[in-house]
């Protein structure tokens, strides 16, 4: 019984020695401050999507083909 007291009075000394310098004894190392810069307003984009356009030309290409087999 009375090395486990031992024991863990050491234990607790240690712990709590080791949590009083965790920080080092060097200086503190201050870090730049942010700066948050606002993103440029992007270019105004195209009301049609070249999805429908891509559509739309296969669509004419096959109604051009339907034309020339009749």
């Amino acid at each position: 019984m009375r090395f486990t007291t031992t024991l863990a009075a050491a234990a607790a000394i240690a712990v709590s020695g080791v949590a009083a310098t965790a920080g080092g004894m060097s200086d503190e190392v201050m870090e730049a401050p942010v700066v948050m810069v606002d993103p440029a307003p992007a270019p105004a984009a195209s009301s049609v999507s070249p999805t429908y356009v891509i559509l739309g030309v296969l669509a004419a290409l096959l109604i051009a083909a339907a034309v020339n087999e009749s």
